[in-house]
């Protein structure tokens, strides 16, 4: 049993891995400024014992009474809609906010988990991404202010590293959906999958051939744990090397969801990548991932969340 504290963890995704903590027997401590995140996501959680929420903002300041045994640095807008209306508190918090918890870990002795994110790569020239590829980002396009957060969070990761001796993590996720997501969070699958249900048209930014690879928060929470407790610090890709067109995409939500909707096009955002597929060679060597919820069964599931949820 460890005492872990998870930044973000009322998000989509902090809330589930704080559940998979939970259930493992881990002591779990949440701080979050519930910016994006609900507390709802954690609601079968509070009250038990072994779970603390503390209403915090990392960007501030950060600091946890008593010993802790790892700290999950998961506090950030996540979504493209959340981060491009808040670009100041995204670049804060993956610069500040990783400061601070790299500096309680540090204080405290603990290991030090980054999410990180497959938008470091942004629209990237090298495909699949391996984690050897630098990146291909516009530092002062609007999609900078995340992309750039998180380049900048990798960096004084490594360097609490190797100058304190820190142990640390370094994950690369790569486009998650589930249940908990946000109806209005501005991804493609919650997007498409409230506009299925509704029977509104799916809204397609650009041509559709642009291509994305999904993970299932399932298998998404099974890689952070696995690397969480290996010994690799990372970066390491974890994601789904499935890989679809948002028009392939659009088709598997209106097949899944019954849907009468039809699609229609907006223009392409800026620096919008044309192309996304992790390369997953290091996390099945290194820690025997492999994605296992094939899109169309993920999809099912999270329609059935979203569809309770709207009361559709």
């Amino acid at each position: 049993m460890a005492r872990i504290v998870v930044t973000g963890g009322a998000g989509f995704l902090g809330s589930h891995i704080c559940t998979s903590l939970h259930e493992r027997g881990d002591e779990v401590v949440v701080l979050d400024n519930l910016s994006t995140g609900d507390i709802a996501n954690l609601e079968h959680l509070v009250g038990l014992p072994g779970f603390t929420f503390l209403y915090a903002d990392v960007s501030r300041y950060v600091w946890v009474p008593g010993e802790v045994d790892a700290i999950l640095h998961f506090a950030s807008p996540a979504s493209p809609k959340d981060y491009l209306e808040m670009p100041i508190q995204t670049l804060k918090v993956g610069s500040l906010g990783t400061h601070n918890c790299l500096g309680l870990a540090k204080e405290k002795g603990a290991k030090f988990f980054l999410a990180s994110t497959s938008e470091v790569y942004g629209d990237p020239q090298v495909h699949p991404q391996p984690e050897s590829y630098w990146g291909h980002v516009n530092p002062v396009g609007p999609r900078g202010v995340y992309d750039e957060a998180k380049r900048f969070a990798e960096a004084i990761t490594m360097a609490y590293h190797r100058q304190h001796g820190l142990d640390v993590r370094i994950i690369r996720i790569f486009n998650t959906y589930g249940p908990r997501m946000r109806p209005d969070d501005g991804r493609v699958v919650s997007n498409f999958l409230v506009q299925a249900l509704t029977n509104k048209p799916l809204t397609i930014y650009g041509d559709g051939t642009q291509t994305r690879s999904f993970t299932y928060v399932e298998d998404e929470v099974r890689g952070i744990l696995a690397l969480l407790d290996s010994s690799y610090v990372g970066p390491m890709n974890i994601g789904n090397d499935g890989e679809f067109t948002l028009l392939e995409l659009a088709k598997l939500v209106v097949e899944v969801t019954n849907s009468t909707s039809e699609v229609v096009f907006e223009p392409l955002p800026v620096d919008d990548p044309t192309q996304r597929r992790p390369d997953l060679t290091l996390a099945r060597r290194e820690i025997g991932f492999e994605p296992m919820v094939p899109l169309r069964e993920g999809l099912e599931r999270t329609a059935a969340f979203f569809a309770a949820k709207l009361g559709v």
